[in-house]
């Protein structure tokens, strides 16, 4: 696989002229990349831990160029990300997520986008894949549904996914979506859709955050403090710069999902693009890599301001404080680092993100349409300190 030129570590101390060189370098490892002309773009980067330690990283391309169904390529790491190699492709997976159980590896989400959600399982490291052909084989919902690469939670004995479906009001981006959740018991079949629980759906009401309310999406499955789960929302709200999440309640049995207008709408630092939240036990805190928009480059459009990922953390899910920022490009109209998700690896977070950068074809078509899938290692996470370079962005 071609590699291009690559810094191996996220934490290198930059000098003034090592600054004036980052914009020729691509940050973190590359897995993949695309050029312009392509006209495909990365989407949906998801990674994993697998049971003997290596890592499993997967994404798939969108864009006008694409043909058929979405083709999800999958790509393996023995030395700790340091180099990937592609090893399969999924055909007919999109806006999916992995995830490990028992020592073997499913991924979760969309056929096609806004197709039936369908689950695989590998048990070869991921090197081969079930087919979701019936619903006792991984064809768990026929519809139209959305989803993201957001965690899979396992806790209180079950498995845990949010989803949207696109059933409301017009179908259409925002206030089309509908979050719910479905769960199965750890020790079920999870290709069988009979052991899977659907809850009831919630969508968009104008009435919500003062007729500001775009619609919510790309939940997160989370644990809460009390012990219960929660879903955790991305939330189209674009005024004066602020950002907000939505935290969607959800019953222990995984049939009854609840929302408060008044109180589960919560500030939430980058909230109106994707991110994933993931619980960490050593600190007793809830982590995430979030686009973040620094007072610098407040007064343009929020959503599509992905120039700046910041680690942030919360003791509650309701109050979050940027606690360094990972990555960061000036430019806000052609680069990005977006849709991160990670995992916790002892004393580091490693993370595979959606990015936007410079190459030689002329770089990315825009901020949005990804030419790389980067990884990335986030070294002591827990204690980080933001490169001096980045200090000034912090709030």
């Amino acid at each position: 696989m071609k590699r291009i030129g690559f810094i191996a570590s996220l934490l290198f101390t930059m000098s003034s002229s090592a600054q004036e060189q980052s914009v020729k370098k691509i940050p973190g490892m590359v897995i993949q990349h695309v050029s312009k002309g392509s006209k495909l773009y990365i989407g949906s980067p998801s990674i994993c831990i697998l049971p003997d330690g290596n890592y499993l990283a997967t994404h798939e391309y969108f864009g006008p160029n694409r043909t058929g169904k979405s083709r999800v390529q999958v790509y393996h790491s023995a030395n700790r990300g340091k180099s990937w190699e592609r090893i399969s492709e999924i055909e007919g997976q999109e806006w999916s997520q992995l995830f490990v159980l028992d020592k073997q590896i499913f991924i979760i989400g969309p056929e096609t986008a806004y197709g039936d959600v369908v689950i695989r399982r590998s048990s070869d490291g991921g090197h081969s894949w079930t087919r979701p052909d019936t619903e006792q084989q991984g064809r768990l919902l026929k519809g139209r549904f959305h989803s993201s690469a957001t965690p899979v939670l396992i806790y209180r004995n079950r498995v845990w996914k949010a989803l949207e479906d696109q059933d409301g009001p017009g179908g259409q981006w925002g206030r089309g979506f509908r979050s719910f959740i479905i769960s199965a018991a750890v020790d079920a079949d999870l290709l069988n859709a009979e052991s899977w629980t659907i809850s009831n759906t919630l969508g968009y009401d104008s009435s919500y955050l003062d007729g500001h309310f775009g619609g919510w999406l790309e939940g997160n499955a989370v644990p809460t403090p009390d012990g219960h789960v929660a879903t955790m929302l991305r939330t189209d709200y674009r005024v004066n710069g602020n950002e907000k999440a939505a935290i969607i309640n959800v019953s222990d049995d995984g049939k009854t999902i609840s929302f408060n207008p008044a109180t589960g709408f919560i500030d939430f630092p980058g909230g109106c693009k994707k991110f994933s939240i993931r619980y960490d036990s050593l600190s007793h805190r809830y982590w995430t890599i979030s686009n973040y928009v620094p007072a610098v480059f407040k007064g343009g459009n929020p959503e599509r301001t992905r120039n700046t990922a910041a680690l942030m953390s919360s003791t509650d899910l309701k109050t979050w404080e940027v606690r360094g920022i990972v990555l960061h490009h000036p430019d806000v109209e052609k680069h990005g680092f977006q849709y991160v998700d990670f995992q916790f690896d002892g004393k580091d977070m490693i993370a595979v993100s959606r990015t936007a950068f410079d190459d030689e074809d002329g770089g990315a078509d825009n901020q949005h349409n990804a030419n790389y899938l980067t990884f990335h290692r986030v070294k002591n996470f827990r204690n980080y300190k933001t490169p001096e370079v980045w200090r000034a962005l912090l709030p």
